[in-house]
C-alpha cells in the first residue's frame, strides 16, 4: 500500500489547494547528466517539503536539520521522501550535502533554514552558498506562494494577531531559471562566505518576483485581490472615518464607473485631483475599470503648472470633490481652469445614481468590464514629474509598469494581509500612490490614507493610535515627526522607509536615539513607478540606498571631472512607457532602447548597494573642478543639524560658478560654515560665498525642495545686492 501514498497525497493537495506549477521548462533546462542540482525554494509552512517533493519532478534529497525530526507527524510526513538529517549548526552538514550532489542526487535545502514567522525572507546561512560554489551545482531557485496563508504557515498570531488564515489556499510553485554562483577571483575567508550568501539572497528575491508577478491590468489585479485575500476585511481607511473593503471598492468601481463613464465619453486621460481619503481609490479603480486613464494632478502645484499639466496630457475633464475644493481652497484654480477644461465633482455624480444603477452594480460581473480586459501594456496612470529641477513632465505608467514594481517592492518589503500602513504621501506622488495606495490594496494590506504628510504633531499620534505597522516618508518629513513626536509614538512600528529626497544623517541618528530605530533608506524616480532599490534588514548598508530591487538592469556613465561611479542608467519592467513633453503634447515619446537617464550621479559596490553622489544638475564646476552641492549641504547639516539648509550655484566672472547657502537656521553665518569645513576638512571651494537666511525654504508638496524656486530667489537677492 505504500506505494499508493504518495499519488493519493498529490491528489488530495491538488483537489485542496488547486495546486498549480509554473516554470516546468527551467527544471528540464539543466543536465544533470553534466551538473548536479540544487533546489532552493522559500520556506512558509510545514507543507513545503510534502509540496516540492510531490510536484517537482525527479527523485529530490532533502536535508532536515535533527530539530525537525521529533515530532510524530513530522516524522511521518518525512517517510514519504528522501532525506537525511544533519545537525544545521554542525559544520559537517554541509560536507554530507556536497557529498549527495557531487554523487549525482537531485538536492533540496531550505537557506532560511526555518519556516518564516515573518512573511518575509529571514535570513540566509552561508551553508547554502558554500554547497553549490563547492559542488559547482546549478541552483534552481523555486517559490511558493499561497501557502503562507494557510492553517500549516507560522503566522499563527504570536507575532502577527491581525493574520486570518485559510483551510485551504490556492497554491502555486514557481520554478525560476537556473542559476550559477560567481565569485570574483582572489576572494577568499568570510568575505568569500558573505558575498556567496549574499547571491543566494538576491536569487531568492528574484525568484519571489519571478513567482509572484503577473501580466495583470490594474484592474484585473484588483479582482485577483478580492478572491486572494478576505474582501470583506478593511483595506483602506481615512481621516473622516469612511472604511472600505476590497468588495466595496469592486463595487463602487462598477457603480461610480458606470455612472463616470456616461459624463466622459470616449475621452482617453482623466485628470484626478483629490486628496488622501477613501474616495481617491475608489475613484481611481472606477476610471480604470471603464478604460479610462487617471492623470493624478498636482494640487499643490499652482495654477499655471497645473494648467500647463492639462495641455501636456490634453485633459479635457478633471474629477474632483466640491468638499475638497472648499477645505483646501482651491477656489481660484477652478476659475480660472474652468475655461479649457471641466471639473467632474463627485458629488453630483452620487446624486445621479440610484438604487437602480446599485442593483445593477450589484449583480453585474466585474470580469466584464474594459478594465478586466485592458492591455497591461497600455497606459494606466499619469503622473507628472515633481518640477524640483525644471518644468514638470508627463510621465507614462504602463499597468505592467505598476504591477512589476508593486511585486518589485513586495520581494524586498513583505506586507501581510491586514497589516497597516501609514500613508501620509500624496498619491500625486509615485511614491504615495503606488507604494502607498496601491501596494496594500492589491496585495491584501490595510492602508491608513493621511491628508498631509506636513502635519507634525497629528501624523506621529495618528500612527500611535492606529497602531500603524509601516510608514513612508521623506527626510523633510521624518525630521518633521521626531521633532514632535512623543518617544513612544511609533512603538508598533515595524520600518519607517525613506525615499523620494537624500536622508541626512542627522534625520537618521535622531530615529536611533530618540525611538531606536532605523529608518530604511529607498531610492526611486516617478519613471521607474518609482522604486529601484531599497535597504531592508536583512541587507542594509549604512548611507547607501540599498540595493536594486529584481528584474533592474544598470549601467553606468562616465561623468568628466568625476572619479568615482557615473550617471545612472536603468532598464527593467518598471521603467516608464514614456514622457509627455509641454512642446509636443499628448505624444508619448519612449525613452531610448527601454534605458532611462536617471540624471542621477551614482557608485554602486561589489555588493550591488547603490550610493548617490548628487544630481548630474547638482553639481557646480568651480575654477576647473566639480562640486558636490549635496556633499556642501552634508558637512553643514553636520555642523548644523537643526535648520533647513540647501546650496544652489550662480554665476561668477572670475571662477565659473560659485556658491550660496539659502538657510532657515538664524544661528548659522559664514563664518560658522568657514569653521565646519575645517572641522570636516572640506575643500575650499566647497565654502559658500554667501549665505541667504529666509524664513522658510521652498518646498513642494511631494517634500522635496524646490530648487527652481530657491534658485529663482537667489538670483532675485543677488541681484538687489548689486
Amino acid at each position: 500500500m505504500k506505494w499508493l501514498v504518495k499519488p493519493l497525497a498529490k491528489l488530495f493537495f491538488k483537489l485542496l489547494y488547486r495546486v498549480e506549477v509554473k516554470g516546468l521548462e527551467n527544471y528540464h533546462a539543466v543536465d544533470q547528466s553534466q551538473q548536479p542540482m540544487l533546489i532552493i525554494a522559500n520556506h512558509v509552512s510545514l507543507m513545503d517539503g510534502p509540496l516540492l517533493d510531490l510536484f517537482l519532478p525527479g527523485k529530490t534529497t532533502f536535508m532536515v536539520d535533527k530539530g525537525h525530526t521529533k515530532k510524530w507527524h513530522e516524522r511521518w510526513i518525512l517517510r514519504m521522501s528522501h532525506f537525511f538529517t544533519v545537525d544545521m549548526h554542525s559544520p559537517y552538514a554541509a560536507k554530507h550535502m556536497i557529498e549527495e550532489l557531487r554523487s549525482g542526487k537531485q538536492c533540496m535545502i531550505f537557506p532560511e533554514g526555518r519556516i518564516t514567522t515573518t512573511g518575509a525572507m529571514m535570513k540566509i546561512y552561508d551553508g547554502t552558498g558554500m554547497v553549490a560554489a563547492k559542488s559547482n551545482a546549478a541552483i534552481l531557485p523555486v517559490h511558493i506562494d499561497g501557502a503562507l496563508l494557510s492553517k500549516f504557515s507560522y503566522l499563527d498570531g504570536t507575532r502577527c494577531a491581525f493574520i486570518k488564515q485559510f483551510w485551504f489556499p490556492k497554491v502555486t510553485i514557481s520554478i525560476a531559471p537556473p542559476q550559477q554562483l560567481n565569485i570574483p577571483k582572489g576572494m577568499k575567508g568570510h568575505q568569500r562566505h558573505h558575498f556567496l550568501t549574499e547571491q543566494v539572497a538576491r536569487m531568492m528575491r528574484l525568484s519571489a518576483y519571478l513567482g509572484t508577478v503577473q501580466n495583470h491590468s490594474l484592474f484585473q489585479s484588483l479582482l485577483v485581490a478580492k478572491n486572494k485575500y478576505r474582501q470583506k476585511d478593511v483595506c483602506v481607511e481615512d481621516i473622516n472615518d469612511q472604511e472600505l473593503n476590497l468588495k466595496k471598492i469592486v463595487l463602487a468601481s462598477k457603480v461610480l464607473g458606470k455612472a463616470l463613464a456616461k459624463e466622459l465619453g470616449d475621452q482617453k486621460r482623466v485628470g484626478l485631483m483629490l486628496p488622501n481619503v477613501a474616495g481617491m481609490p475608489a475613484s481611481f479603480f472606477a476610471l480604470h475599470a471603464y478604460g479610462y486613464v487617471p492623470a493624478m494632478i498636482n494640487f499643490t502645484a499652482g495654477n499655471h503648472a497645473i494648467r500647463s499639466a492639462c495641455e501636456t496630457a490634453e485633459l479635457k475633464t478633471i474629477v474632483t470633490s466640491q468638499r475638497f475644493i472648499d477645505a483646501f481652497e482651491l477656489h481660484s484654480l477652478v476659475e480660472e481652469l474652468s475655461d479649457s477644461i471641466r471639473f467632474l465633482l463627485l458629488e453630483d455624480i452620487r446624486e445621479q445614481i440610484g438604487l437602480t444603477a446599485k442593483l445593477g452594480g450589484l449583480f453585474s460581473s466585474a470580469k466584464s468590464l474594459p478594465g478586466a480586459k485592458a492591455d497591461p501594456d497600455s497606459e494606466a496612470v499619469v503622473l507628472f514629474t515633481s518640477g524640483s529641477e525644471g518644468a514638470p513632465k508627463g510621465v507614462v505608467l504602463s499597468h505592467q509598469n505598476i504591477v512589476s514594481n508593486i511585486e518589485q517592492i513586495s520581494a524586498m518589503f513583505h506586507l501581510l494581509p491586514n497589516e497597516q500602513l501609514f500613508n501620509a504621501l500624496p498619491t500625486f506622488h509615485s511614491f504615495g500612490l503606488t507604494a502607498g495606495m496601491l501596494w496594500p490594496i492589491l496585495k491584501g494590506g490595510k492602508v491608513f490614507f493621511y491628508p498631509s504628510p506636513m502635519h507634525y504633531h497629528q501624523v506621529p499620534e495618528m500612527v500611535y493610535q492606529k497602531n500603524a505597522r509601516l510608514i513612508f516618508g521623506t527626510d523633510t518629513f521624518f525630521s518633521g515627526y521626531a521633532r514632535k513626536a512623543n518617544s513612544y509614538d511609533f512603538y508598533s512600528v515595524r520600518a519607517l522607509v525613506a525615499g523620494a529626497e537624500r536622508l541626512r544623517p542627522e534625520t537618521r541618528q535622531i530615529y536611533a536615539d530618540k525611538f531606536h530605530m532605523p529608518v530604511f533608506e529607498g531610492y526611486g524616480v516617478t519613471e521607474t513607478t518609482p522604486v529601484l532599490s531599497v535597504n531592508i534588514p536583512t541587507a542594509y548598508k549604512h548611507g547607501s540606498v540599498g540595493q536594486f530591487v529584481p528584474m533592474v538592469e544598470s549601467r553606468l556613465e562616465p561623468v568628466p571631472g568625476i572619479e568615482q561611479g557615473g550617471r545612472l542608467f536603468v532598464k527593467g519592467p518598471n521603467i516608464m512607457l514614456g514622457y509627455l513633453m509641454p512642446d509636443k503634447p499628448g505624444v508619448l515619446q519612449p525613452p531610448e532602447d527601454g534605458w532611462h537617464d536617471t540624471g542621477d550621479i551614482v557608485d554602486i559596490d561589489q555588493e550591488g548597494f547603490v550610493w548617490i553622489k548628487g544630481r548630474a544638475k547638482r553639481f557646480a564646476k568651480i575654477g576647473g573642478e566639480m562640486v558636490s552641492l549635496t556633499a556642501v549641504e552634508t558637512y553643514i547639516n553636520k555642523r548644523h543639524p537643526d535648520g533647513h539648509h540647501v546650496v544652489v550655484s550662480v554665476a561668477d566672472e572670475r571662477k565659473g560658478e560659485k556658491l550660496v547657502l539659502v538657510t532657515d537656521d538664524n544661528d548659522i553665518s559664514r563664518k560658522s560654515v568657514i569653521d565646519a569645513a575645517k572641522v570636516e576638512k572640506v575643500s575650499e571651494l566647497m565654502i559658500p560665498k554667501t549665505v541667504l537666511l529666509v524664513e522658510q525654504v521652498p518646498m513642494l508638496g511631494t517634500g522635496k525642495v524646490n530648487y527652481p524656486a530657491v534658485q529663482e530667489l537667489v538670483e532675485k537677492q543677488l541681484v538687489k545686492a548689486v
